[in-house]
């Protein structure tokens, strides 16, 4: 690995970050990299506030772009999940330099609207991964050690077991890639192993996203289904009868996709990095010189 400094833009296309992201996470970086420190810059807008969002949809439109666009950026990190990146995802899109290409994505929940936008326009560095709020989690710090671990280094470790091999992945949360199904964001996934997570919902809620998901013509069209993490999963009243698993292996037999198992994927600390496509950048990134 170069002794290049990785230089990382934290963005918030969606809800607000605590200030509190801004001191623990480099504060981590500086023990995990006492050598070679990354440069890690988090836009003002980070911290915006307007109702639900960090920013109003201009604002957090023009700060993504800001960080995609800067020549001097190696990587892009969402600061955390919430809601809002649908609605300026279509607005970046058609904004988005050259440069932009040349980057890594990192994140997940709410920013699967942006991951998949990207990766359909062909971005290569597109990886579903912990987020920098993760680090406010019970053991976070392990969470964010993992996506760092990954945008310096490219470290194999950080990746989900089942990634690599000469097989295509791509990871989503279930609600998430359900309704940007049908729309100009949906991306390519045949042949693709397609993981999914879910958090906070109620099993009918993940049986009706499953029944979506695996209704859609070219989601057919991937290689199979993994089952992540379903976590603080709401009460259903009457119990529903089925757990998540057997929700998901329901649909798969139903649909005729093929089911691959659990994904070690999940709204949690033990979030492991999924690169969309195949293992796509797998070495070390060419570092803009640090000034």
């Amino acid at each position: 690995m170069s002794k290049a400094r990785c230089r990382i833009g934290v963005v918030a296309p969606a809800s607000r970050m605590s200030a509190d992201v801004a001191v623990r996470v480099p504060a981590l970086a500086g023990r995990l990299y006492p050598d070679r420190l990354p440069e890690i810059f988090f836009h003002p807008q980070c911290f915006a506030s307007h109702g639900h969002f960090a920013g109003d949809d201009e604002t957090r439109a023009r700060a993504f772009l800001d960080i995609a666009n800067d020549e001097s950026t190696d990587a892009v990190w969402f600061a955390r999940g919430g809601y809002g990146s649908c609605r300026v995802v279509e607005a970046v899109m058609g904004r988005l330099t050259e440069s932009s290409r040349r980057k890594v994505y990192v994140g997940y929940s709410d920013a699967g609207m942006l991951l998949a936008a990207l990766y359909r326009a062909g971005f290569e560095g597109v990886a579903h991964g912990p987020v920098a709020q993760d680090i406010l989690r019970d053991a976070g710090d392990a969470a964010v050690a993992r996506a760092l671990a990954w945008m310096v280094d490219r470290a194999p470790a950080a990746l989900e077991p089942t990634v690599g091999g000469g097989r295509k992945a791509a990871a989503f949360n279930m609600t998430v890639l359900s309704q940007l199904l049908g729309t100009p964001l949906q991306p390519d996934l045949d042949g693709h192993m397609l993981m999914l997570e879910e958090v906070g919902e109620a099993m009918y809620r993940i049986d009706r996203s499953l029944f979506h998901i695996t209704s859609n013509p070219e989601i057919r069209r991937v290689s199979g289904i993994m089952l992540g993490r379903c976590s603080a999963i709401s009460p259903n009243e009457p119990d529903f009868g089925m757990n998540e698993e057997e929700i998901a292996r329901y649909w798969c037999g139903r649909s005729g996709i093929p089911w691959l198992g659990r994904a070690d994927i999940g709204h949690d600390t033990n979030n492991k990095i999924v690169p969309f496509g195949y293992l796509g950048m797998t070495g070390p990134m060419q570092l803009a010189p640090s000034s």
